[in-house]
């Protein structure tokens, strides 16, 4: 039996465009009610500025909660170099950077062109070799931007071999507004497996056109076994006009599960963390 490995993004991607701010036990509270389903990789929090994003205010103190007992690979966002340095002094082992495809998008993000954040990525990966902390690339809007439309997959398969160039070691591409339709999924990852192999791929899907388990299942055809999702469905990319609708958890499992593949993940027990997620989130359903 095949299995398929679950990132949860919730805590960082589903919180931060949400109008209920959690607070950090809140945080902790749903971070480890997903450990007890079964979920020992999650997207924990950013280092980002509190006055762009402020619900990831304190995520240095939701790290030192979580530094004891657990055995689970929590990752940060980060911008730019001064965010490598805070996740390195909170000794995390896994940092996510966000690349953009298109400049608009881009300057919305972090204010910096396309090329400025790829030069200064490249000294991050540099020091994360260094200091051996794991490097992961969300190419985000790699089907379609908001403001620029679609995207040529030619120019995503360039900017991934850069990154592999440079060492990254995982690139993410980054489905941002739920724009991707399953041919543009195929086409792109089987394009990307043929050149670099499958396993330093994952995909980041939103499920805004109800699309995202679709997207799912072609790239598991095309050797894709990695997947983001977000207990809920929260959230989004707060830069991103659409971007609502993460793919929730709780769907990507079940549908897994339904279709002979193992994840390791309590199915009842996740549920219990979607409701957990629905209470902290004030969401009615």
């Amino acid at each position: 039996m095949k299995k398929i490995f679950v990132n949860e993004v919730g805590p960082r991607d589903g919180l931060q465009n949400i109008d209920v701010i959690l607070n950090v036990n809140q945080r902790f509270q749903l971070i480890k009610s997903l450990e007890r389903a079964g979920v020992d990789s999650l997207e924990v929090g950013s280092f980002v500025s509190p006055k762009a994003v402020p619900a990831m205010n304190k995520t240095d103190d939701l790290l030192e909660k979580l530094s004891t007992n657990s055995n689970s690979n929590y990752s940060v966002l980060i911008p730019n170099t001064f965010g490598y340095k805070q996740a390195k002094k909170n000794k995390v082992k896994e940092v996510c950077l966000v690349l953009c495809a298109t400049e608009s998008m881009n300057m919305e993000n972090i204010n910096k062109s396309v090329r400025n954040t790829i030069i200064e990525f490249k000294e991050i990966i540099d020091l994360a070799k260094k200091d051996h902390i794991r490097t992961k690339i969300y190419i985000s809007v790699a089907f379609e931007c908001p403001y620029e439309g679609e995207v040529s997959s030619e120019y995503v398969y360039d900017l991934t071999k850069e990154f592999f160039s440079y060492g990254v070691n995982e690139v993410v591409i980054a489905d941002t507004i739920g724009a991707a339709r399953p041919h543009q999924v195929k086409k792109l990852f089987r394009k990307l497996v043929n050149e670099f192999g499958s396993s330093d791929f994952s995909a980041h899907f939103h499920d805004t056109k109800y699309l995202a388990l679709s997207n799912v299942k072609v790239a598991m055809e095309e050797g894709i076994t990695k997947f983001d999702s977000c207990i809920a469905g929260l959230g989004g990319c707060p830069f991103a006009p659409g971007a609502s609708g993460n793919l929730a958890t709780e769907d990507l499992v079940s549908m897994l599960h339904k279709q002979g593949y193992k994840t390791g993940i309590n199915e009842q027990m996740l549920r219990n963390s979607a409701k957990l997620a629905a209470k902290f989130t004030k969401l009615r359903g």
